[in-house]
Parts: structure tokens; sequence; C-alpha cells
């Protein structure tokens, strides 16, 4: 069996840190870094020929850097012979851009970043809660894409002080996700926020599918981008009588206004996990809380290596 080689960007240093101490295995010495005009500097510092290789990096902001410091890493180990390189996702930034809407003249990025990614010599790709899972196809290589919900839930179940628990989806689109961990949570009931988008980053909430009144509320959702969604969300719940309102995502994106809007009273506390450190000020906030998804993640880079099914992971 080929050595496992962990090597990891600048983008999530601490996920990869603890990812690396779940499998027991040291981070590889690389310089990933910049010359004086900007351009990335990366140099493999080790040996890696033949070796099964696994790049830790998130392609969140700055997400064009990050995305950057991916590519050229894996060109730098394609050259250096590595046997085999996976790249670890957790994050996949452009994921939203996966389609035309009313063949608009625009882009579909998540798929350009899925051929770069492939013609420069990844073999595969592990990733975390894509936004979209057809993404998956846009790729030439094996794609896994493992699920942040089950650290979610397990967080979820361990608050002993719920009352009369109910999971909110915050939009249409999340309906099958807050189904599903209303399930896991003993078949809990289930609301629905109608909300409406007049433009990119504004939404607005129109009416709420459910009884909510006199109950705790936990929103479910793939990410937090500006929060605009989430805190409209909570006032509509809190105007409909909501005890508390808990938020839950996988990926804290928390661009432009999120400061302010996770702020907001109507939330009582955002639990997210680590696929995007958190900035100062959102620590600050003292209400956002992260999960570790190191050891799901460490779980399945073990089985990559050991060609053992992913999809076993997340089997009832």
């Amino acid at each position: 069996m080929p050595d496992i080689k962990l090597f990891a960007g600048n983008a999530t240093p601490e996920l990869a840190k603890r990812i690396s101490e779940r499998l027991y295995i040291s981070l590889g010495d690389a310089t990933v870094g910049r010359f004086s005009d900007g351009e990335i500097q990366v140099q493999i510092n080790e040996n890696v020929r033949g070796c099964d290789v696994f790049i830790i990096q998130s392609t969140c902001a700055p997400t064009n850097d990050n995305l950057m410091e991916l590519i050229v890493m894996v060109d730098a180990l394609r050259r250096a012979s590595a046997g085999r390189i996976t790249a670890v996702i957790p994050y996949f930034g452009y994921a939203r851009q996966d389609r035309r809407v009313r063949s608009a003249r625009v882009p579909i990025t998540a798929k350009v970043v899925a051929d770069f990614l492939s013609s420069v010599g990844v073999d595969r790709v592990l990733t975390c809660d894509l936004h979209a899972e057809q993404i998956q196809g846009f790729f030439d290589v094996p794609v896994d894409n493992v699920f942040g919900s089950p650290v979610l839930l397990d967080d979820i179940m361990k608050k002993t002080d719920l009352d009369n628990p109910i999971v909110v989806s915050p939009d249409i689109g999340g309906v099958v996700r807050a189904r599903a961990v209303a399930k896991l949570l003993n078949d809990t009931d289930m609301a629905i926020i109608d909300k409406r988008r007049p433009k990119a980053n504004v939404s607005q909430v129109m009416h709420i599918i459910g009884e909510v009144a006199d109950r705790d509320c936990i929103l479910v959702d793939d990410m937090i981008d500006t929060g605009g969604t989430l805190v409209k969300a909570a006032e509509a719940l809190k105007e409909r009588g909501a005890k508390r309102v808990f938020a839950y995502a996988t990926h804290a994106v928390f661009s432009g206004s999120a400061l302010q809007n996770i702020a907001n009273p109507a939330l009582d506390e955002v639990v997210v996990t680590d696929t995007i450190p958190l900035t100062k000020e959102i620590k600050a906030l003292g209400k956002v809380r992260t999960l570790t998804l190191s050891a799901m993640l460490a779980e399945a880079i073990r089985r990559i290596s050991n060609e053992e099914s992913i999809s076993a992971m997340f089997e009832e």
C-alpha cells in the first residue's frame, strides 16, 4: 500500500491540523506562500514519489487565492511523481454558480473549476455538503460528497433543554435536508419558510408553513452567506411566537453584512462547522459555535486510501 501524505494550503490550517492528528500522520513539508509580486509560491520539501497524497484546502474567501494555491500545489505534486492526488475541499467555492438561470448569458463557473482541477492532475475529490449534488457530474474524476449533518445532528441531540422542538427549512429548496434531520430527531415536526428573493443576497420572508408558537425552532441549511435569509426567518418565527431560534449550517461563509445579521437578537445561537475559518469579529459575537468535521474527513481519507466504501459511513 502506498504511503499516505497529507498537505495543506493556507485556507483551513486548523482543520488540516485536526485531520492529521486524527490520522496520526504529520502534515507534509511544503512551502506555500507568495512571491514579492503576489504570485503564489509553492515548493514541496519532501519526497512524494508514488505516494497517496491528499491536499486539504477549502476554496473559501479569498476564493481565487485559495483555488490557485490548490491548483499550483496539485501541479507541484504531480510533477514530483505523486502516485495519486486527492483534493480534499471541505468547502467548494463557486458551487452556487452551477446553472444558467433562464438561459442568462452567464458562466457555469462550478463546471469551469471542476475542469480546472481535473486538467491539472487531480485524481479524486473529497468535499462536504455541495450546494448542489449534481456538481459531482461536472468532474471527469470520482467525487465523494460527504455530509456534515451527522455532526450537526449529534449536537442537536445533546441539547437537553429544547422545549418541544421543531425543525425549520429556511426555504423550499432545503426541505429535503430539513426533513432528513427531522426524521432522525425521532420524527420531530417540521416547518417551511416560503420566501422570495428579489435579487442576489437579498431575501424576503413571506409566510411560515407549520405551527411554531411556543416551540424551540431549529433552522437547518447547508451554508450561511450574508445571513439575510437567516435573520428574516428568525424574525418571522419569533413573530409567530417561537421561543428560541437556533441555526445550524455546515458552511460559515459569513460575507457582506453577516456580522450585523448574526448579531440580531432574533437568533439565539448559530452553530457551524470548521470547513471555513471564522473571523475574529464573528467569534467576538459570542453566539457562534463551531463543530469540527475533522473526524469525519479523516475517516473518509482513511477509507479512500484503503479502497473502502465512503457511502457506508452514512448508512443507518
